[in-house]
Formats: structure tokens, C-alpha cells, sequence
């Protein structure tokens, strides 16, 4: 029943831009196929309430549809369409943002016993699991209130809480309990991450990124690929190309100063690596952008 409510409530309160009347909770509907769309992850719960979603992120492929969720414990480079969207029957969808600070404070306020160990080798950053009922059940609580414009203030936060503490105690618990603890592993690569996006248009040495996020030069190879499923290098070309098509999409006609600014001085390299990562040349691609009046989308929820 929490999954029907849960699919009537997404229906209902969709917006074109996705967001809602309650901070860093989104909802999202298709209902015809569209090719596949590239953006950053955030730091995200996402639930499919009708239809299945795929989601890639560098060589790893997640499918997941109706009562499962996904969680991005560090902000990547995926790309995510639905995949079975038609009129009648649309692909529905919540997303919610995750809080490292309300995490942890969810961390500090369990009691000893409460939660189990986390493992200190930093998991993959995208996890995807069956919605326990207690989790779609907050979920849809929180979505009625969109309807009660009075309770909001007083019990937003509450039923937020309620998810997180579904999550941090659930099977992607160690996941999420990751992005509350200052000294995991996940916040090390978080912290690298964040310079890269920060710098992204800059040459760097992986053994400066090291140094920045404070593992050692192994640790940090090891961990930012279990976490991102690439390497430094290639998340900084990612974030190249993304930042490009956002350009794009309002300076079509300057395919050479927008490559510059976004870290390529061979505009040759940077037609080659962009028709390779969207499958277009950078001027067919933002003609085709313009056309269709939709720049790039959000992968999430």
C-alpha cells in the first residue's frame, strides 16, 4: 500500500524543474524514453516508485526499479535514464539530499551496540538496494506534507531523521554511515574530489591530491577507484566534458574558447574525447541541446 500511496503522491507534486516545497527533496517523472543524460550524482537517496532506472557510473552499470533504492554517498559523473517509460505508465521517482552533518549527529546520538562496525576500506560510492517497508513508509510521510504546508516547519526535520536512521541502520548502512564520520575513508576521497571539481580546468600531480585528501599515494589509487570507478585522472576529464556541454548549451558557436576554458589546449583532443564520452561532436551536440530546448538534465532521482 506505502508504494501505490508513494506512486500517487510523486505523480501529484512533479515539477518540471523536480524540485519541491521541502528543501533537498526532489521528485521526478517520464513518461517517454529519452536517451541517456549526464550530471553529477550529489550525495543522494533515490527512490523508484514505477518504472527502472539505469545508472552508469565509468565501467559499473546499476539498474534499479519500483521499491528499490540507490544511495550516492560522494558527488560523481553518471549517467542515468529510465528504461521503460511510456504514456499511461510513467516512470516515477523521489530523491532526497544527504546531509554528512545530520548523518552525523544521527552517528553521535546512537547508543553503544546500536549500530554495527564500518569498515575503515572505503566502499564503492553508489549502492543500490530493496526499500525496506519501514523506508517507504517515512518516504511517503514526508511526501504528505507537501499537502500541509502548516506541519512542515515542525516535522520536516523529524521525518528526515527517521530516513536517515533507516539508511545508517540499514543494508547500505555502512554506505551512508561513512559520510558522518570524519575520518573514513569515503570523507578522505570526498575531500579529494571536491579539489578536483574546485580545479578541474588545472593540470595536477595525483601525488598532490594525495597529499590534499591525507592518505598516501597507494591508499588514495586504492580508494578514490573503490569509491568513484576511475581514476583521479579520468574523473577530472568527466568533470571537463560536463562543464563543456553546460557551456555549450548557452555558447554554441565557440567550441575553441570553451574547450580552453575547461582545461584543453588541443581543440582537436577536446572534439575527440567529447564525441566520445556524449556520442556527438561538440557543435552537433549543442545544436541538437538548443533544439530540443533542454540542456542537461539531471541522472537523479
Amino acid at each position: 500500500m506505502s508504494l501505490d500511496e508513494l506512486r500517487h503522491l510523486l505523480e501529484r507534486h512533479v515539477r518540471p524543474d523536480l524540485t519541491t516545497t521541502i528543501e533537498g527533496v526532489r521528485t521526478c517523472k517520464a513518461d517517454h524514453a529519452v536517451p541517456p543524460v549526464s550530471s553529477m550524482s550529489g550525495t543522494v537517496l533515490a527512490i523508484v516508485a514505477q518504472g527502472t532506472k539505469r545508472l552508469a557510473l565509468g565501467d559499473r552499470v546499476y539498474d534499479y526499479g519500483a521499491g528499490q533504492f540507490l544511495v550516492a554517498s560522494v558527488d560523481l559523473p553518471v549517467t542515468g535514464h529510465y528504461l521503460d517509460a511510456v504514456p499511461g505508465r510513467p516512470a516515477l521517482g523521489f530523491g532526497m539530499t544527504l546531509e554528512p552533518a545530520a548523518i552525523a549527529e544521527l552517528l553521535l546520538q546512537a547508543g553503544p551496540g546500536d549500530l554495527p562496525q564500518s569498515p575503515t576500506a572505503a566502499r564503492p560510492g553508489i549502492a543500490v538496494s530493496t526499500a525496506p517497508d519501514e523506508l517507504i513508509d517515512a518516504v511517503v510521510r514526508l511526501l504528505r506534507l507537501l499537502d500541509r504546508p502548516r506541519d512542515r516547519k515542525a516535522l520536516v526535520p523529524l521525518v528526515k531523521r527517521e530516513i536517515l536512521w533507516r539508511l545508517i541502520t540499514g543494508e547500505q548502512g555502512d554506505v551512508v554511515r561513512q559520510l558522518g564520520l570524519a575520518d573514513s575513508s569515503l570523507t578522505h576521497i570526498r575531500r579529494a574530489v571536491h579539489w578536483i571539481r574546485e580545479n578541474y580546468a588545472r593540470p595536477f600531480r595525483v601525488e598532490d591530491v594525495a597529499q590534499i585528501s591525507g592518505m598516501s599515494v597507494s591508499a588514495f589509487h586504492r580508494n578514490f577507484q573503490s569509491v568513484t570507478a576511475m581514476t583521479p585522472i579520468q574523473y577530472q576529464k568527466h568533470i571537463r566534458l560536463q562543464e563543456a556541454r553546460l557551456l555549450l548549451a548557452n555558447r554554441p558557436n565557440d567550441i575553441t574558447g570553451v574547450g580552453h576554458r575547461v582545461g584543453y589546449d588541443s581543440p582537436s583532443q577536446f572534439s575527440r574525447e567529447y564525441r566520445r564520452q556524449f556520442g556527438a561532436p561538440p557543435s552537433l551536440d549543442a545544436g541538437r541541446m538548443r533544439a530540443e530546448a533542454s540542456p542537461v538534465g539531471a541522472a537523479l532521482p
